[in-house]
């Protein structure tokens, strides 16, 4: 490969550990710019790598030509990849001062894969034996490797390891490869065909591809049994929880690969009777769906799974309780109270059957109900059920656990929808300081706790304060989960929020920008969410005046509201309410008020007569008439 022609460019955002380790980097190029020098370079998130390197590439000219060199998969050997870059560049073969990158390392299997050495054993091979010929090369040399590439290389190649010059992790939450824990449904297989040895630790067994690629293997033979299947589902569940928790080097295909092996999992389960699993492959793919915002597909699903496991546990089944919590769960998104709530009610009522009053399924029945009411404006109810699960929780899991803080954050939100400012907050503050003992300061639950603090300041006026935690859980998430994170989403649109509640609307404009464009790069133009950010870009229009901009996102909002949750939702109200707000600051009086009336029918449909809401709109109605007869006289 010819030297790497790089443009400068703007100095990447770091933090601080990565930072260091860059510095050191860098350093050591530096110290020894003529002569063999081994550095290894450590990191699974392949676009920071691919950041990295053109940043110290654009920063070492002019003073050293850069050059990359990937590794071929049938022959990984490095000696032989610098020989023949030696061989067509000139400039090196006359000892020009130059810094070689290496990559490729990662794409390499760690199973056999039906060969007689893997490509990860016959690149330490490669590495262990040719050492002393790398002394030709007299170039600093980066190596750049995964996690899980480091700790086998240490093992296998010792003699090329005592020969580095230095090794520099780079950090980040995202990752090629798969814990111990992550394949344990698979073990059985992986210790019959691959694994001599099994770490029950490790953080970084094996690669993502090299599953995929052993499932690909079963594929092409002909496979169909209940292995296969097994496979399916674990496969599909690693990339659902790698979504969940912010490690997705991409979130949209690995999604997608999700979906793909799930919807495998259920369909050879369908085909070989493997009914006891199926209800479990049904109902993990309708959970997925139902985060995709496919809530009829989810629905299906989570009814064949419900009923699947009547008919073959019977009706009084904890597993029963829990298809029938996950139906319910669903209903309650798409505004389907009534539904929901007698789901809820059934299962709560089989767990105390089946397992006593005094089980922590129980205090979590009590929890989804609360959360039920609380969405309908029940308040009364909504309490007592919230704080019969926070003490049922204290009581059987002790003061100290997550969740007795999932408990105090529901209930202070609880108070926070009343006014009830002073009794929210002592409880939000005790959930965040029971978080951070028990996760440590950095972990997603703490950023959630800060956010929902922040949310609590905004609405009592203490702007500053507010925006400090604002920010505080978005960068924490942004460190936890990557810049692009449906949770970063989220965070970047309430603190738009915040600045529109105080007039900053050049601030605001453009993180609801940011939010709305990572919503749809996530999630596909198709989505609730879509849906939010479109309308709260539209509201921040309508303060600044801007009606023309603000009406067709209301429009767009409303259409997507209706196609996906049906033309009876709370969030379908709410779309209506705001274009009849637009239209009539705009004196646009007979085309709002037909839009007041409907999403004040809607309201009380599904909200009843006392629910905020509720009261807004009927206000709002009798506000627009009051100017309508003003005008008329």
């Amino acid at each position: 490969m010819s030297a790497k022609e790089t443009i400068p460019q703007q100095l990447l955002d770091l933090d601080e550990e990565n930072q260091d380790a860059y510095d050191s980097l860098i350093v050591s190029i530096e110290a020894k710019p003529r002569g063999l020098s081994l550095l290894i370079a450590v990191g699974d998130d392949l676009n920071l790598r691919e950041q990295i390197i053109a940043q110290y590439e654009a920063e070492l000219q002019p003073n050293f030509r850069t050059y990359r060199v990937t590794l071929p998969r049938g022959e990984p050997s490095l000696k032989s990849a610098l020989y023949q870059l030696v061989e067509r560049e000139e400039y090196l073969r006359q000892g020009g001062q130059a810094v070689i990158t290496v990559t490729g390392v990662e794409q390499l299997y760690f199973l056999k894969l039906g060969q007689e050495r893997s490509e990860q054993e016959i690149f330490f091979g490669y590495l262990q034996w040719t050492r002393e010929g790398l002394r030709d090369y007299p170039y600093p040399i980066i190596l750049w490797v995964t996690n899980q590439i480091l700790v086998n290389l240490i093992k296998k190649a010792p003699d090329f390891w005592s020969w580095r010059s230095g090794v520099f992790r780079f950090a980040s939450k995202k990752t090629i490869a798969v814990s111990s824990k992550e394949i344990e449904p698979i073990r059985f297989a992986l210790e019959d065909i691959e694994l001599s040895s099994f770490d029950d630790d490790s953080p970084h067994l094996l690669p993502i591809e090299d599953l995929k690629q052993l499932i690909e293997q079963q594929e092409n033979q002909g496979v169909k049994n209940s292995s296969l299947a097994t496979f399916y589902a674990s496969l599909g569940n690693i990339y659902k929880s790698r979504l969940e928790r912010g490690e997705a080097q991409d979130y949209k295909a690995e999604q997608e690969l999700a979906t793909e092996y799930l919807q495998k999992a259920a369909k050879l389960r369908q085909e070989l009777s493997l009914e006891k699993n199926l209800a479990a492959s049904l109902s993990n793919l309708a959970n997925l769906y139902k985060s995709q915002g496919r809530y009829s597909e989810a629905e299906t699903l989570f009814l064949e799974a419900l009923e699947l496991r009547k008919r073959l546990l019977g009706e009084h089944h904890p597993d029963v309780a829990r298809s029938l919590n996950n139906l319910a769960t669903l209903y309650q998104l798409q505004g389907r109270y009534s539904k929901a709530e007698q789901l809820f009610l059934q299962a709560s009522e089989l767990r105390k059957r089946l397992l006593g009053e005094q089980h922590p399924d129980v205090a979590l029945s009590l929890n989804d109900l609360a959360y039920l009411y609380e969405a309908q404006g029940r308040y009364g109810e909504a309490e007592a059920l919230y704080i019969q699960a926070l003490e049922l929780r204290k009581l059987l899991l002790g003061e100290h656990h997550l969740d007795v803080a999932t408990s105090l954050n529901n209930l202070a939100m609880l108070y926070k929808s009343q006014g009830r400012y002073r009794e929210a907050e002592p409880l939000l503050l005790q959930a965040l300081e029971l978080r951070k003992h028990l996760l440590g300061k950095q972990h997603p639950d703490v950023a959630l706790s800060l956010n929902n603090l922040a949310y609590l300041y905004e609405a009592q006026g203490r702007y500053g304060e507010a925006e400090a935690l604002y920010i505080q859980a978005l960068e924490l998430r942004k460190l936890l989960l990557g810049e692009h994170h449906l949770d970063v989403a989220t965070s970047l649109n309430n603190l738009a929020y915040l600045y529109k509640s105080q007039g900053r609307y050049q601030e605001a404009e453009p993180l609801l920008l940011q939010a709305l464009e990572l919503r749809k790069r996530l999630l596909g133009e198709h989505h609730p969410d879509i849906a939010r950010s479109l309308n709260n870009l539209a509201m921040l229009y309508k303060s600044q005046g801007h009606y023309r901009e603000a009406e067709p996102l209301l429009l767009q909002a409303l259409e997507l509201r209706k196609h996906l949750l049906g033309e009876q939702h709370p969030d379908v109200a709410n779309s209506l309410n705001n274009l009849a707000a637009i239209y009539e600051s705009q004196g646009h009086y007979k085309k709002a008020e037909p839009l007041y009336i409907q999403a004040l029918e809607l309201r009380k449909h599904l909200l009843g007569e006392s629910h905020p809401k509720t009261v807004i709109s009927r206000e709002n109605l009798a506000n627009l008439r009051a100017k309508m007869g003003a005008t008329e006289s």
